[in-house]
């Protein structure tokens, strides 16, 4: 038998005097929420050894770092010794191709999992997102995490997020031994760009009448602290994180200073529908959902295991707000400069919607001929 890699080797074996703590693989560790978790874990006390996995390095020194893909099972030989696995090599980008971002989600979580297992890994831990539980107007506010999961794949990367809620009911029937851990945050907020967060690079926020949207925030600070939580198994199961409370949408128009633009749900809905089939936005109007009905979420079982938020609804859309400063979105659709200043306010929104329909008609004149 081959000697184990001496990275393994390194994390099996910390130098003296080091915490006597788990042994921790994080996915996607290079770039965003996993550059982050990457960079705390590695501070912690209270963990043995980081073990980095991505495509390319990051600028964490104190992690032993292995390079490749996690869809590549020789990632089984990397995880030998870890004992949790964090899994964040996830693709939610909006200008990913649907069906190349659904092959990378899906595949990627299988392997991982398959590949924990084969490595003799005790946890893994997934995080999904509290879009999977739905937003729809019967909602309890908040939703419990033993709440359905009554989603559809309609909105961005949701039905990739669903699947993985599937592959970890499975995991721990399909292999014995080993204990799955799904979090799932609210909108997330501190370097991202969603659906959501795009939102509020609109000249005016669109309400469609009728609607009663609740929102509740996550700051990735707040979820790198849920994750740890999971990570030194302080609280296990499904965990749902978010800042406490919510915020009406009256308070977001007001903490925000951006009026509102009410249309009728059908003129809303089918223009998002039109927009996005033609390519002219990359929100599907599934997304719209998520702005129409609550789906905020308690967060009971961190808090009955002692985790809080660091942050409160208020200050992370005050964030959210600094970050989106001098972007321009229409319908999800980014802006020039110019764009925007030329086509004003209400325009934008009037330019695409009458875009669609100028498309509409020459299909229809296609077709008659």
């Amino acid at each position: 038998m081959s000697s184990p890699d001496p990275q393994v080797r390194a994390a099996r074996n910390p130098s003296p005097g080091g915490s006597r703590g788990p042994v921790v693989a994080v996915t996607g560790a290079a770039t965003g929420i996993g550059a982050l978790l990457t960079e705390r874990l590695a501070a912690s006390d209270e963990i043995k050894q980081v073990v980095a996995i991505d495509e390319r390095r990051g600028e964490c020194d104190a992690a032993q770092w292995h390079i490749l893909d996690v869809r590549d099972p020789a990632i089984a030989d990397k995880l030998r010794g870890a004992d949790v696995v964090v899994h964040l090599a996830l693709d939610l980008d909006l200008g990913s191709d649907a069906a190349a971002r659904t092959a990378y989600n899906v595949r990627g979580t299988q392997t991982v999992l398959t590949a924990s297992a084969a490595a003799g890994v005790r946890r893994v831990v997934l995080c999904t997102s509290s879009m999977v539980y739905g937003a729809l107007p019967d909602n309890e506010l908040p939703l419990s995490e033993d709440a359905e999961l009554r989603a559809t794949a309609e909105a961005t990367g949701v039905g990739d997020l669903l699947e993985i809620e599937r592959l970890a009911r499975r995991a721990p029937r399909a292999h014995p031994g080993l204990n799955v851990t799904v979090v799932r945050p609210a909108v997330l907020v501190g370097g991202t760009d969603t659906a959501l967060t795009r939102y509020f690079e609109s000249p005016r926020l669109l309400v469609v009448a009728g609607s009663r949207p609740a929102w509740q925030f996550c700051h990735v600070e707040d979820l790198c602290g849920a994750l740890e939580y999971a990570v030194l198994e302080k609280v296990d199961g499904e965990l749902a994180v978010g800042c406490d409370g919510w915020l009406e949408q009256e308070e977001v128009e007001e903490l925000s200073g951006i009026r509102r633009m009410e249309l009728p749900s059908a003129v809303a809905l089918g223009a998002a529908a039109r927009l996005h089939r033609i390519g002219l936005t990359p929100s599907p109007a599934g997304d719209l959902a998520y702005t129409m009905y609550p789906w905020v979420v308690s967060g009971s079982r961190l808090h009955d295991a002692g985790w809080r938020a660091q942050w409160t609804n208020e200050e992370v859309l005050a964030e959210l707000l600094e970050e989106v400063a001098g972007r321009h979105t229409v319908a999800g659709r980014r802006l020039g400069r110019k764009d925007a200043t030329a086509a004003g306010a209400a325009g934008a929104t009037v330019a695409l919607l009458g875009a669609a329909a100028v498309v509409r008609r020459a299909r229809k004149a296609r077709r008659g001929r």
